[in-house]
């Protein structure tokens, strides 16, 4: 049969995986994009890492995997949470005082999810957007509408955060 393994194996070393296609007689095929500088992955691998290991000491590579690693499971938990809380609330009219008592990691996501509703186009919102749009509820003192991509418009009033397209 023919039997394909592609990398990336993650969790598992380049060298690792080289003896046990040898071992195997498994012809190996590498992508000369991998050796290729232009890529910051690349960079990343065959220059960063090295000094990190180098100047911080061995097993920095794997310390860095096992925090992603926690980092992904925390940014799913708050999505989740933000989703079930978003589920809940009419997006285009949020109420300040429940948004203010949501963990400002959750409140960003619930904001981001009600921008995206109003009309902003996939991938157009920037960190800039969300702290602007976060600063109406932590950061009160009177500001104008918040203008955002997809003419979405993010206003304060009367302890609403009103969403609407002009």
């Amino acid at each position: 049969e023919n039997n394909i393994y592609v990398r990336p194996l993650l969790k598992i070393s380049r060298q690792t995986t080289v003896a046990a296609c040898h071992e195997g007689g498994i012809e190996i095929w590498s992508d000369p994009h991998n050796d290729d500088l232009r890529f910051a992955r690349v960079r990343t691998r065959k220059n960063v890492l090295p000094n990190l290991e180098e100047n911080l000491g061995p097993g920095i590579t794997e310390a860095l995997v096992r925090s992603a690693d926690l980092l992904r499971d925390d940014a799913d938990a708050l999505d989740s949470f933000a989703l079930e809380y978003f589920a809940q609330t009419d997006p285009l009219n949020l109420s300040v005082n429940e948004l203010e008592r949501l963990p400002r990691a959750i409140r960003t996501r619930v904001l981001r999810l009600a921008i995206y509703q109003a009309g902003a186009p996939a991938g157009s919102l920037s960190a800039e957007h969300i702290n602007g749009a976060e600063a109406l509820i932590s950061d009160w003192h009177g500001q104008k509408e918040l203008s955002l991509p997809g003419d979405v418009k993010l206003l304060r009033n009367s302890g609403r955060i009103t969403l609407s397209t002009k």
